[in-house]
């Protein structure tokens, strides 16, 4: 069995559905020798790495809702993140470009360390859904990268160019491709496809089948 999941560092549910995929697959004894890709997924490759909005007003403008609705919205995707032992304050999250991030995990995921892709792949949830820094801010992406163990100087390579920037445009393409239009999307074994951060028991349940149709 392989997984790979459509995922962008800026998307509380990708961040929910892929630690409850883990989960399950931690529970059927299938993590350690089930290979599993991050693929990239922009929610809005268009953002800057600066603005003026606050996570509030790009939240509201972006889905069309009022101050309050917005609120309330936020404030229920941070109590599903609870359930889950996860901290998204996303109130305080800073709406920011993930491009720079994305091609962090990228050069991570070409050492072939898949813990050390793990790491940095959480640290950066922490920094947008935790600690309310700028993913997009290339000081505070690589003190997070080198906190959980990737080289210094790669890194600097990395930012100060455009590698593995091909990579992560070429994930997107292969996503519309596969008329995949959201995210959190995971595919198993390239056959079965789960959309969005589904219950726990959903990914069990999922990952049970697809074990038994394929022996």
């Amino acid at each position: 069995m392989e997984i790979k999941y459509w995922s962008d560092i800026a998307c509380p549910f990708c961040y929910i559905g892929s630690t409850r995929m883990k989960k399950a697959l931690k529970e059927l004894n299938l993590y350690d020798e089930t290979p599993l890709e991050f693929k990239s997924f922009q929610l809005d490759p268009t953002l800057p790495t600066k603005i003026d909005k606050t996570m509030l007003e790009n939240f509201s403008s972006g889905h069309g809702m009022t101050t309050e609705q917005a609120t309330a919205q936020i404030e229920q995707i941070s109590k599903m993140g609870a359930t889950d032992g996860l901290k998204v304050d996303l109130l305080n999250a800073v709406p920011t470009n993930t491009l720079d991030a994305h091609r962090l995990i990228k050069l991570t995921d070409s050492l072939g360390n898949r813990d050390l892709t793990e790491r940095v792949i959480d640290a950066f949830y922490q920094v947008y859904f935790s600690n309310g820094e700028s993913i997009a801010d290339h000081a505070v992406l690589k003190k997070a990268a080198t906190a959980a163990g990737l080289d210094a100087k790669k890194i600097d390579e990395v930012l100060n160019s455009k590698q593995f920037e091909r990579e992560v445009r070429s994930d997107e393409i292969e996503a519309q491709k596969l008329g995949i239009q959201g995210a959190p999307f995971f595919v198993i074994d390239n056959k079965y496809g789960i959309s969005g951060a589904q219950p726990y028991e959903t990914f069990v349940q999922a990952l049970q089948q697809v074990q038994a149709k394929e022996g």
